[in-house]
C-alpha cells in the first residue's frame, strides 16, 4: 500500500513520531513517505508554501501538534485546501505538551475527523502523544503500533 504521512511540525517533535511511523510501515512492506506542510507567517495568518498532494496515496496519516487546545493553524489551513479524500484510508495523530487528552488532544482529533468527513473520508484510527508525560515513549510506541496495522 502507498501511504502518505502528511505532517506539520513546528519543533520537530511531531515529525520525529511521523518518521518512526514511516520506518515501521516500510519494514512492513508498504511504500511510505513523510511529507511536510510548510508555511509562511504565524498564527492564523499563515500561507502554505508546501502543501503535499494526497491523490497518489491509498492511505493518508495526518500528524500535527496541538496549539491552543486545537489543531495547529497550518494543519487547519491545509485540511481546508486539500482535494477529495473519498476512497482513502485516513488516520491521524496529534502531539501535545499537556498531559491529558481533554486538554486539546481530543478536540484536535475531532477537528481532523470533521475536516476529513467534509472531503469524503472518516478517520479509521488515531492517537495522541503527550510530550511532557513520563509515559511519552509508550504513547509513541502505541501510535506506531496503531499505524503499523494498516492493511
Amino acid at each position: 500500500m502507498n501511504i502518505g504521512i502528511i505532517v506539520y511540525s513546528q519543533t520537530g517533535n511531531t515529525l520525529s513520531v511521523a518518521e518512526r511511523v514511516e520506518k515501521v510501515l516500510k519494514e512492513a512492506g508498504h511504500t511510505a513517505r513523510v511529507e511536510k506542510i510548510e508555511v509562511e507567517g504565524e498564527g492564523y495568518a499563515v500561507r502554505l508554501t508546501s502543501a503535499p498532494d494526497v491523490a497518489p496515496y491509498d492511505a493518508v496519516i495526518f500528524a500535527t501538534p496541538v496549539h491552543g487546545f486545537s489543531i495547529s493553524p497550518p494543519m487547519k489551513v491545509y485540511l481546508s485546501a486539500i482535494s477529495d479524500l473519498s476512497g482513502k484510508k485516513v488516520y491521524c495523530f496529534v502531539t501535545q505538551q499537556l498531559k491529558k487528552d481533554w486538554m486539546g488532544g481530543n478536540r484536535s482529533i475531532k477537528q481532523i475527523r470533521a475536516a476529513c468527513r467534509k472531503k469524503g473520508a472518516d478517520i479509521i484510527n488515531s492517537g495522541i502523544v503527550h510530550w511532557s508525560d513520563d509515559l511519552r515513549e509508550k504513547q509513541i510506541e502505541d501510535v506506531v503500533r496503531i499505524f503499523s496495522a494498516i492493511r
